[in-house]
């Protein structure tokens, strides 16, 4: 990562991306319901990839009786990291999306 990269992210700073901002990072757990998952799960995967820096565990579990996949995360990060992950995956058609955020 270049100094550049890293001074976009807080990195190097004695900071986060969060906090470089003034906010507080948060631990969620988000659940991922995948019913479509030969369209969605690409998208899934791509967004999470984009997002792994925050992700802590994930756990998925292909529930095929159903023909759904199930996805928990651990996540550490701010409020609008947590919302810009959850809001990109839960925009996709056939992928249902709900969190619990600590305060």
């Amino acid at each position: 990562m270049s100094q550049e990269q890293a001074k976009g992210r807080g990195q190097g700073l004695g900071q986060t991306q969060g906090q470089a901002r003034g906010k507080e990072r948060r631990i969620a757990v988000v659940g991922i319901l995948v019913e479509d998952r030969l369209r969605a799960a690409p998208r899934v995967n791509e967004i999470l990839s984009l997002h792994a820096d925050m992700i802590l565990g994930r756990m998925g579990v292909p529930y095929r009786e159903k023909d759904v996949a199930v996805i928990a995360l651990i996540v550490d990060g701010t409020t609008d990291e947590i919302g810009s992950l959850t809001g990109k995956l839960g925009s996709l058609k056939g992928v249902k999306v709900r969190s619990a955020v600590t305060t």
